[in-house]
């Protein structure tokens, strides 16, 4: 599953405001919370572990994933260490691309995302309903992330 949307600014500055947990929250439509849960450590990096916990209204289904790439204003990636009993596998990518632009900073973000619901012999039952529900969330908060960035 991938999503894309096209914001008026730098891959740089899109792929900053999308890795600092301090702000996940002013722009991220899909948490309640967004923390770094290594002990000492501050920003996102390769190795970092971080706890996603989903809004209210979404069961508020908490998901720990581990940074397995991450190359500023390019590509960050991360895979599940932990989740909700009905995630059997979580992996995310979020890669950046330039748009040339006369008038300016322009890029694509790009959100690819691979999700398999457990247990096994209900997964053709409930992996497309989450992909589903992921899809429609996801747009949502690119959405409100191309109108944070673009008046910030």
């Amino acid at each position: 599953m991938a999503c894309s949307v096209e914001i008026d600014a730098s891959c740089e500055d899109v792929f900053d405001v999308i890795h600092d947990y301090g702000i996940r929250l002013h722009w991220d439509t899909l948490l309640s919370k967004a923390c770094i849960v290594d002990e000492g450590v501050t920003v996102a990096g390769v190795g970092v572990r971080t706890l996603c916990v989903g809004r209210t209204a979404l069961g508020k289904a908490g998901v720990e994933t581990v940074y397995v790439s991450f190359q500023r204003g390019r590509v960050a990636a991360v895979k599940l260490t932990r989740g909700p009993w009905f995630l059997e596998d979580f992996a995310a990518s979020i890669l950046h691309a330039t748009i040339p632009s006369p008038a300016g900073a322009r890029s694509r973000v790009t959100y690819n995302l691979r999700i398999a619901a457990q247990p096994r012999w209900l997964r053709p039952l409930l992996s497309p309903v989450l992909r589903f529900v992921f899809r429609v969330e996801t747009g949502k908060r690119l959405a409100s992330l191309k109108r944070y960035l673009e008046r910030n």
